[in-house]
This record gives structure tokens, sequence and C-alpha cells, in this order.
């Protein structure tokens, strides 16, 4: 009898979509852009370092599938489908599937959320954002989309 094949769960929204929460409610602990720059700079707003962050959490989701982790969650907004190609080559590499996790929440929601955070995105880069959005599709080499029902879409 073969093994589960592992996973790796590209969480896909804005920012205030519900993605953190989300995995938060599941008791996921998942790859955080937000989290890695906290860890690296003490600061999870810092935007000044994205290319490291992103070239640490690619090492270590290569690290989580070398392991052999069932599951490996992805949390960031991965808008495009170039900055989705990076998780599905490194899934692929290692014999996983790539699953896309489609938080598709209206921007107007996402602005009302965010106004209620603490730290929160400018409403100029959400609408900026938001123009960047491209939704997953199955031809970017996804082995399957699932768009998540989140709680408060009203």
């Amino acid at each position: 009898m073969s093994s589960p094949k592992q996973r790796v769960y590209v969480l896909v929204g804005l920012p205030a979509a519900g993605k953190s929460t989300w995995l938060a409610e599941r008791g996921v602990a998942a790859l955080s852009s937000d989290a890695m720059r906290f860890l690296l700079r003490d600061d999870e707003a810092d935007q000044t370092i994205h290319g490291v962050v992103f070239a640490e959490l690619r090492r270590l989701l290569r690290r989580r599938l070398e392991l052999g982790a069932a599951a490996s969650y992805i949390d960031a907004t991965n808008l495009t489908r170039k900055e989705r190609r990076q998780w599905i080559k490194i899934a692929d590499w290692y014999g996983a599937e790539c699953v896309a996790l489609y938080f598709e929440v209206p921007l107007a929601v996402c602005l009302e959320r965010n106004a209620a955070r603490q730290r929160r995105v400018p409403v100029e880069a959400m609408e900026r954002l938001a123009k960047r959005l491209t939704p997953p599709e199955l031809a970017e080499g996804f082995a399957a989309i699932e768009v998540v029902p989140t709680s408060r879409e009203q």
C-alpha cells in the first residue's frame, strides 16, 4: 500500500480575506510571510525584505517536504500566477500535490475587516493588490482549487 501523497496548500487572497484566521481556527502551523518578516526583523509589516522572506519560505517548504510533512500551508497573498509558480514548482520537484485555497472575498469586505485590525494595510495598497489578484486556475499546475467559504462575508 502506498503512502498518501504530500500536499502543498497555497492560500490565495487579499489581505484581511481571512487566510490566517482560517488557519488558526484549524490549528494549522503555516509558512507565513508575515511571521517570517517578524522573525527576521521584528516587524511583520516590513516589506523591504520581501526577497529574503520568500527565499526562506521556499527553503523551509523544501525542508518540510524532505522530512515527509504530509501537508504544508503557504500563508501569503499569492495574488498572481508568477507568485504561485514558485510553490507549484517546489511541490512538483518533490512529487507533492499542490492545491490552491482561494479566499474569494470582495475588496469591500476586506477593507472593512482591515479597518478593524490593529495592523492595517493602507487602503491605497489594498486597492493596488485587488487589481493584481488573478484567481488561481488548474492550468497553472494545481491538482485542485478549493474556494474557501469564510464567515463574516456579508
